[in-house]
């Protein structure tokens, strides 16, 4: 099976999602712990559900990660708003994800990755030069609040480009010390230029996100993405001189992940 031969054969840690089968988190790392070097760990919590690992499986997923020499990258909360005008939305937010980090605080992690943004569907690119200042302000305030009560370092944390445009928050994220998720799929569902942001961000950045577009939707296998563009990315991690980025198969599914792993045996 193609997707046994693609663990530890790229000059990169090649990862995928723990929604890979119709499973908790547990098993999927079962299922995927000898076909993949890294997984990303999708953890969320709201009144009505939380996905949370309890400290048993902590311990499995830590000895899992031991005898398969995986990693996981942690995906920080999706619903919260490090931008939002609101200082205690931003603290709620800020101690959702301190939850998360002291939950994974004995895991081997690769990153941790981040969302920048204001609130549930706010549209920043609808946002004046005002606002953007405020927003970006905001962020800054609530990561390095972050990074003071974590104790983690700063270089950890991968703040993901999303729909608006990733120049807005760099100055910050490099004042800051963070690295990049660079979301490659992100980039070309949203139209944003791939090659520019791989020669402007790759160097700092940890994490890769690759999934292709399907009838209007991301996150599909990378059989849907554009060949010329999955071909760009895999050599210009072939020519980091550092070769130690993530590059997670952003899906969630058995199919997806078995048509994209046909996709990238075809690299070997």
């Amino acid at each position: 099976m193609t997707s046994m031969l693609c663990k530890q054969r790229f000059p990169f840690r090649f990862g995928t999602t723990s929604y890979i089968i119709p499973a908790d988190i547990l098993p999927n790392v079962e299922y995927l712990k000898d076909k993949v070097d890294d997984i990303e760990l999708v953890l969320f919590e709201s009144d009505e559900y939380s996905n949370l690992p309890p400290a048993e499986d902590i311990r499995k997923l830590a000895s899992l990660a031991a005898d398969a020499g995986l990693t996981y990258s942690v995906h920080l909360p999706l619903d919260v708003y490090f931008g939002n005008e609101d200082r205690k939305e931003r603290d709620r937010s800020v101690r959702k994800c301190l939850r998360v980090i002291e939950l994974c605080r004995t895991l081997p992690k690769s990153a941790y990755v981040m969302h920048f943004e204001d609130g549930p569907g706010i549209d920043i690119n609808k946002f004046g030069s005002s606002d953007r200042l405020r927003f970006v302000n905001n962020i800054a305030a609530s990561v390095t609040m972050l990074l003071r009560e974590s104790g983690e370092e700063s270089r950890m944390f991968c703040a993901e480009n999303l729909n608006y445009p990733f120049e807005l928050v760099w100055p910050m994220v490099e004042e800051l010390g963070l690295s990049v998720t660079l979301d490659v799929g992100h980039l070309e569902f949203y139209g944003f230029p791939v090659e520019s942001h791989l020669d402007r961000y790759l160097s700092s950045t940890r994490v890769l996100h690759m999934h292709g577009t399907l009838d209007g939707k991301d996150h599909n296998s990378l059989a849907h993405m554009n060949p010329e563009t999955l071909g760009m990315v895999i050599r210009s991690l072939e020519q980091d001189p550092v070769g130690d980025k993530v590059f997670t198969m952003e899906i969630f599914s058995e199919d997806d992940f078995l048509s994209s792993c046909e996709v990238m045996g075809a690299w070997l």
